[in-house]
């Protein structure tokens, strides 16, 4: 059991985290609304689907601390299997989802740069940083349903296809698992916390491969960029190293802690004896540097704000978006750079 002094510690740890979720979680849906608010015609764009996602993720785990403090008072026999092992996994895998997605669009940008090295290696990579919409090239109903419906239909890339697949089999094999943890609840040879075990340690291990990857990917990237002799490539290239290494030092220890230790199973093992003060930090290890300071982070690279909308400019901007999908208009690359960098609204962002 855990002493007093240590149960006010561990209460004081998890409202902290909470708070500081909430509060990453808030600032992420304001962004949010403040970027649709300025160009609502732009439709769903990288910049607002990381938003979207970080914000759903810290909302999860706001939600996950305040029921753990609610369950500290109050025994509620669901949460210490299934009901715990949900609030637990799915935070986890929203936040697994926003870091894919900013994996998949490091390959494309480091594989688009090699694909047209050959043509106009310095334009097109430039290209490629500023185009960062999901949308198709609009077309005229399109343009005449935009009254109606705020949001245009959402094209994703091959890759991101992959990732909306993965993230929707992890989805599924927790809730395999949310099933088999239920089942063992009752009499039969089913061990519920194996079962939650298993999942920890293999989502661990996916964290931590995707921080190397986004680790060496971020080093391609950046390397990539340094050939682009422009003061726009020099101020991004932090970003993507500073997001790279965040990336893998979180992402690392995060994994570490989960592997090695039980405090992503806490909620499983209530009577368990921990020391609160070593507990205390292994929390703050994987909730607070493994999860909200990447969030933080990435909110931070991505808070540009785009430019505010004009009236009347559908012609212009059906011409920015027929470049953006590689059209023969590259091959001017003085007329592109002037037009996109007084009419394209989401040119200001990074390669995130």
């Amino acid at each position: 059991m855990i002493g007093l002094r240590e149960g006010w510690l561990l209460f004081g740890v998890n409202v902290g985290l909470a708070c500081v979720d909430g509060i990453i979680a808030v600032l992420a849906f304001t962004q949010l609304i403040r970027i649709h608010s300025r160009n609502s015609q732009l439709g769903w764009t990288r910049q607002k689907v990381f938003h979207l996602l970080i914000g759903s993720t810290n909302t999860g785990y706001f939600i996950y601390f305040v029921l753990t403090l609610v369950v500290a008072c109050k025994d509620w026999p669901c949460w210490s299997y299934s009901c715990g092992f949900v609030a637990m996994a799915l935070p986890r895998i929203l936040f697994f989802a926003a870091f894919l997605l900013l994996l998949s669009f490091w390959v494309d940008l480091c594989h688009q740069a090699t694909d047209e090295e050959e043509d106009d290696e310095e334009q097109s990579f430039l290209e490629a940083l500023l185009e960062k919409s999901f949308n198709r090239p609009s077309s005229t109903t399109s343009d005449s349903r935009r009254t109606c419906f705020p949001f245009r239909l959402i094209h994703v890339g091959s890759r991101q296809k992959i990732v909306i697949l993965v993230t929707v089999l992890v989805f599924l094999l927790m809730v395999t698992f949310a099933v088999l943890i239920w089942i063992g609840m009752g009499k039969n040879p089913i061990d519920s916390s194996t079962i939650a075990r298993v999942y920890v340690d293999f989502f661990a291990i996916a964290i931590l491969l995707l921080g190397g990857a986004l680790a060496c990917y971020g080093l391609l990237l950046s390397l990539k960029m340094r050939k682009v002799r422009s003061e726009r490539a020099s101020s991004e290239i932090w970003k993507v190293a500073g997001l790279a290494i965040v990336s893998l030092i979180c992402f690392t220890s995060s994994a570490f802690v989960a592997i090695f230790t039980d405090i992503p199973m806490l909620y499983h093992w209530p009577e368990l004896y921990i020391d609160g003060v070593y507990e205390s930090l292994l929390l703050i290890l994987y909730y607070f540097l493994g999860s909200s300071v990447p969030s933080a982070f990435l909110l931070w690279v991505v808070r540009e704000l785009p430019a505010m909308s004009v009236t009347n400019n559908r012609e212009e901007s059906r011409t920015i978006t027929f470049i953006s999908d590689h059209s023969p208009a590259v091959h001017h690359p003085q007329q592109w750079t002037t037009a996109t960098s007084s009419q394209n609204p989401v040119s200001r962002g990074s390669p995130v």
